[in-house]
């Protein structure tokens, strides 16, 4: 069977996590990879969606996740967000999400924080 990898880059979305409450009351972007290993079957040969992951789908599914319940830490979000990629579309056999978060409340001079979680391990 045919295995091929989708990639959504640089996602990105305003939201509300973090540990601290300032995070919650003023929010901030978060930016989101998802590296999609997609078991294909028979949906590249015949050129057919319906047997492949649709990214726009995805794109939304990413997007939910994010913009819904607060979590404390991006780890616990990125997990979430594999999950639910996972459960959402069956030919998915690997997400690799990363989330990067530019404005993390720390003392010192960075890009970003950021964390990858793979799933299922």
């Amino acid at each position: 069977m045919t295995q091929y990898t989708i990639t959504l880059r640089n996602c990105a979305f305003f939201a509300r996590h973090g540990v601290y409450s300032e995070e919650e009351v003023l929010g901030q972007r978060f930016f989101v990879d998802a590296v999609l290993t997609v078991e294909g079957g028979e949906a590249v040969e015949k050129d057919d969606l319906t047997g492949t992951v649709d990214y726009g789908k995805a794109f939304k599914a990413i997007e939910k996740v994010v913009m819904g319940q607060r979590r404390y830490l991006i780890e616990a979000l990125a997990l979430q967000v594999a999950r639910t990629l996972c459960k959402r579309f069956k030919t998915i056999r690997r997400a690799e999400i990363t989330i990067r978060k530019p404005n993390a409340p720390v003392e010192g001079v960075l890009d970003n924080i950021e964390v990858t979680v793979v799933y299922p391990q």
